[in-house]
């Protein structure tokens, strides 16, 4: 064997070597992501519930929870809007709200990121002050893309964008 023979063989091994550890590298990745992916999508379920459901005797309890599963400018936007609209209504009005998520979706995922796409229903019903009669309960369904993100170890909310 002649040593450019011996040299074409040592780079034909290399690129195989090589070509074997991408499809390697590459099929870990994916699996992390569809692992991120499923875990950040329970996640993004469980924080809408939790932003769009309270009672008006429950509901700074309610929404304070709703803050720690929630990351970055959202946290802060969400917060303001919190304090200075819902608290206040949710009480003065006797508002009660209850959201569900009949269906969520992974749009794209990689380890620490993943946008997921949910359907969600919320039911409220509203009063006009305390001990009065509610008025009748109306649902609202709508769809939300929600951007999670791997905070220390947990998936939080940092966007949330009604679509």
């Amino acid at each position: 064997m002649t040593s450019r023979s011996r040299a074409s063989a040592a780079l034909a091994a290399l690129l195989l070597v090589a070509s074997a550890v991408w499809l390697f590298w590459d099929a870990s990745s994916r699996q992390a992501a569809e692992r991120a992916g499923g875990a950040a999508a329970q996640a993004a379920r469980d924080a809408i519930v939790a932003m769009l459901s309270y009672r008006p005797d429950t509901v700074v309890k309610d929404l304070d929870a709703a803050r720690e599963r929630l990351t970055g400018r959202f946290l802060d936007d969400y917060t303001q809007l919190v304090k200075t609209v819902v608290i206040p209504d949710a009480t003065n009005r006797q508002i009660t709200a209850s959201a569900k998520v009949p269906s969520a979706a992974v749009v794209s995922a990689s380890e620490d990121h993943v946008l997921v796409l949910a359907y969600v229903d919320q039911t409220m019903t509203v009063g006009t002050g305390p001990g009065t009669e509610k008025l009748a309960a109306t649902t609202t369904t709508s769809s939300v893309q929600v951007s999670m993100e791997k905070v220390d170890g947990r998936w939080l909310v940092a966007a949330f964008e009604p679509i």
